[in-house]
């Protein structure tokens, strides 16, 4: 039996890196898995790998009003949803402009934002879950990568915004944010991020699968809300 058996999941951000090995993981566990993303060839990957696909920009709330209306025609519940989508975008402080801030924002918060408006009633009927991804650059505690202005800023709101849930919506629905570090995900892929490991006390990037374990984790801890996890091979403790 798996962890997820006969649970309902959506996950946002799920065609690629960490959302898509959260996905992986929750359909191995058992769960019927829906992916949105705005990408219909990484989306038909995950059709013929066996989980549902919906198309659908979640930093636009109107998109997001037309997938919740979907996902009520397709399912009749849903016990965890999984905000995953976002962007990393660095910028100096002189370059910040009112486009990139609201592309930032609207992606990496707004999503989390809305999304959770959307799907909120039908987590309250299945007394569900919902797991917000943000980044140890949202953390208080751990101020690094000078230009990530926006990027911190927005990932810690997420995290705000996550808690506030948390308190505001238990005991019928469970909020937590799962907070990774440096992962290895295509985002890295194009940037040299030797230095990064140095940086880390567990000595390496962290896998995807590293923070789909404690999705999963999350998801099936059922006296745990309000957390924030750190997935991050000690880098916020530097």
């Amino acid at each position: 039996m798996g962890k997820l058996d006969g649970k309902v999941a959506l996950v946002t951000g799920g065609t690629s890196g960490i959302g898509k090995a959260i996905a992986d993981l929750f359909q191995e566990e058992g769960a019927s898995v829906t992916v949105v993303g705005r990408n219909k060839y990484a989306g038909q990957v995950a059709v013929d790998n066996g989980k549902n696909f919906l198309k659908c920009d979640v930093a636009k709330p109107d998109e997001i009003d037309r997938l919740a209306k979907a996902v009520k025609l397709q399912c009749d519940r849903l016990d965890i949803l999984v905000n995953c989508a976002g962007i990393w975008q660095t910028y100096i402080l002189a370059d910040i402009t009112p486009e990139n801030y609201k592309q930032v924002f609207d992606t990496d918060t707004g999503s989390v934002i809305f999304m959770t408006k959307a799907f909120m009633p039908m987590l309250i009927q299945s007394h569900g879950n919902i797991i917000n991804v943000a980044s140890i650059g949202g953390l208080q505690s751990h101020i690094a990568g000078r230009s990530q202005y926006l990027y911190g800023a927005a990932k810690a709101a997420t995290i705000q915004f996550s808690q506030l849930c948390a308190l505001n919506y238990a005991p019928d629905v469970r909020v937590n944010c799962l907070i990774p570090g440096p992962t290895d995900t295509p985002i890295y892929h194009n940037r040299d991020f030797s230095w990064v490991p140095d940086q880390i006390p567990m000595g390496t990037l962290g896998e995807p699968q590293d923070a789909a374990g404690a999705a999963l984790f999350l998801a099936t801890s059922e006296y745990i809300t309000g957390a924030m996890l750190t997935v991050d091979g000690g880098a916020s403790l530097k």
